[in-house]
């Protein structure tokens, strides 16, 4: 007979040791476990099947699969309503499992990188006032006030007070999206920058990471010494493109034409 809690411990153990593989033999079986759990088992069920998830969720982030770490998340959220409910008809007091804000940040992270906003803020609504303030929440709902006004700045520099080092993954995501939003400023702002300048501005630690940023995103930079040159955007038509005296004339052109046909 499986014993889901044995299970859990080894699962969390090979968590620890970044043992990924061992972690997921272990989630395997308490998936199969799972099949026979339903909303009206006891909460002690409910809430052990709600902690494999989340550890599974962070196994999905230790192993950089957000695909996997997106199957927990909606996996987990029937069982976080069936404790909810369970608690309103039982208790005053709300069932929640550890590690639930932890596991909640990290989803609204994940969200983040894909920039689905909308569903971000649906997440939000979700939330208790509670939940919301502990770090793990607040810190991705802090990232998005600042990229919503653009302090792009201040979201890179983020990536060094993160809550747990499971939010690493989904930052280092978060800040090649900011990085490709901050070189499509500069590119437009200057027709030239100094290498060390532009590793500065984008938060690259060195002038050779650049060159690999330039090699692999941006083709059309060019490195010319120690400056950075961007090349123009392609022009689109403008007003002044429009050789208006060339048509007016041909206008009046036809006009006559037309006048003497008649």
């Amino acid at each position: 007979m499986t014993d889901p809690q044995a299970l859990i411990n080894n699962l969390s153990a090979a968590l620890q040791a970044s043992n990924i593989a061992s972690g997921k033999s272990a989630l395997n079986q308490l998936k199969i476990w799972m099949l026979e759990i339903s909303p009206q088992d006891p909460p002690e069920s409910l809430t052990l099947a709600a902690t494999a998830l989340e550890l599974g969720a962070l196994l999905s982030a230790a192993d950089d699969d957000l695909d996997a770490f997106a199957r927990n998340i909606s996996q987990l959220k029937p069982y976080y309503d069936a404790l909810s409910a369970s608690s309103s008809s039982t208790t005053a007091t709300t069932l929640t499992t550890e590690r639930k804000c932890h596991v909640l940040g990290l989803n609204l992270m994940h969200l983040l990188v894909d920039n689905r906003l909308s569903e971000f803020h649906a997440e939000l609504e979700l939330l208790s006032e509670e939940e919301a303030g502990t770090p793990f929440v607040s810190f991705p709902i802090t990232l998005e006030r600042q990229l919503m006004v653009g302090s792009y700045d201040e979201v890179l520099n983020a990536g060094t007070n993160v809550p747990d080092a499971s939010y690493t993954f989904f930052m280092e995501n978060l800040m090649e999206t900011v990085r490709d939003a901050i070189a499509d400023c500069v590119e437009v702002t200057y027709k030239s920058l100094k290498l060390t300048d532009a590793v500065s501005m984008m938060k690259l630690d060195s002038v050779e990471e650049l060159h690999e940023y330039v090699e692999e995103k941006r083709d059309d930079w060019l490195v010319e010494g120690d400056m950075l040159t961007f090349q123009p955007p392609p022009v689109g038509s403008k007003a002044a493109d429009i050789p208006s005296m060339k048509l007016i004339s041909q206008s009046l052109s036809y006009a006559t034409e037309l006048e003497r046909i008649v």
